[in-house]
């Protein structure tokens, strides 16, 4: 997706530019020890990074076996650049052990690494609960701890972090409700799929800063609120694959006027789709795969101009407007498979489709409740493709 390769091209700029600083101060060894001897930064660096070493139990790669003496600007993953407040001041920047296979947890004196911007851990085994000494990384713009083992509730000590961007949190074991307040922090990238997580957006929501959010796979339940409408001037990309949603679709998703991609696939959505969605001029994918909705596919949303990809397939469709007949004819990959489309190829039988389209859903009258519909389709959710480093 566009937007996410802005996110990795941004992070690799970064990394780029805290690396030619790193790698230009291991050219001057004298240079190097200088910084460390006399640093305050790079001291309190040096005890942050041998307390983690002593609770990191298995490093298969042996990426932190480098991680001896004072010098710490020359450790594997440890990137230095010079302070935003004092160019002549060398700190510890960025920590990146992405892929690494390393077993251990994150101790308390991390938070001596108060100079970080970006800590990406993707694709290790660490694992426990955060410590609270993360409040303490006042620069941290990027906070990547996916595929890993942490648990327990949702690490509200990231939602301290002021300067926080990008949240990335997905496929570990966090379980509970989602704070309100997580929707009220400054951020421009949410990524909590593939957690444990209950509740969803809270129904007095005001607002967010957010242009991507992926909620998808964990235990949500209960109706999309209709304050999901307070995304509307940032949210570009949102995906709640699989969360076990139920109700009908909010028209004010409709008002979410930026949205390039919107993914509800895999939940107990009922009802028609509202129209509003043919506001949505900038989107390109839209995948409401795997739900029980009811009714007509809107001409409003096949005539979408920017629209590339339109699934509706494993609903109760029962008729579809002009173009959405034949939407491939206009080069737009589209699937209606598994519907109750009369004249159309591989749709459900009947019986299936008496049993639901004899008892429509009026989304006036409709009372959301947390729990889903029993007719709700007994198919499991796919999963996301685990985070790619950043």
């Amino acid at each position: 997706m566009a937007l996410l390769l802005t996110f990795h091209a941004l992070t690799s700029l970064l990394l780029f530019h805290v690396s030619f600083v790193s790698t230009a101060t291991h050219t001057s060894h004298y240079h190097t020890s200088h910084s460390s001897n006399h640093n305050q930064h790079l001291q309190q660096a040096y005890r942050a990074l041998q307390a983690w070493k002593k609770v990191i139990y298995s490093d298969p790669k042996n990426l932190t076996g480098d991680w001896t003496g004072p010098s710490v600007c020359s450790y594997t993953g440890v990137f230095c650049a010079p302070s935003p407040s004092d160019k002549n001041t060398l700190v510890v920047a960025g920590i990146d052990l992405n892929h690494g296979d390393i077993a251990g947890f994150l101790p308390e004196p991390i938070g001596l690494l108060s100079d970080l911007a970006l800590i990406h851990l993707n694709s290790n085994r660490f694992c426990g609960i955060l410590p609270r000494s993360l409040s303490q990384l006042s620069l941290l713009y990027e906070l990547d701890l996916s595929n890993n083992r942490f648990v327990g509730p949702f690490p509200d000590v990231v939602l301290s972090l002021p300067s926080l961007k990008y949240l990335d949190l997905r496929y570990n074991e966090f379980e509970g409700p989602l704070p309100p307040k997580l929707f009220s922090n400054p951020l421009d990238a949410i990524f909590v799929n593939n957690n444990r997580l209950t509740s969803l957006i809270p129904k007095d929501f005001t607002g967010t800063t957010a242009s991507v959010v992926v909620f998808a796979n964990n235990d949500f339940s209960g109706c999309l609120p209709p304050t999901i409408s307070h995304f509307a001037d940032t949210l570009e990309e949102l995906l709640l694959i699989n969360s076990s949603l139920s109700g009908c679709l909010p028209p004010e998703v409709g008002y979410l006027y930026k949205l390039r991609v919107l993914d509800m696939s895999y939940n107990s959505l009922v009802g028609p789709v509202p129209y509003s969605l043919a506001g949505l001029g900038h989107l390109e994918l839209l995948n409401l795969d795997h739900n029980m909705f009811t009714g007509t596919v809107p001409l409003g949303v096949c005539v979408l101009p920017s629209l590339q990809n339109l699934t509706v397939s494993d609903n109760y469709f029962s008729e579809e407007e002009g173009i959405c007949r034949n939407l491939t004819s206009r080069g737009i990959v589209f699937d209606d498979s598994n519907n109750c489309l009369p004249d159309k190829p591989h749709q459900r039988s009947e019986k299936d489709c008496d049993a639901v389209l004899d008892h429509p859903v009026d989304c006036y009258d409709y009372e959301c409740s947390a729990m889903a519909p029993q007719a709700s389709p007994s198919t499991e959710g796919p999963s996301i493709a685990p985070a790619p480093a950043m």
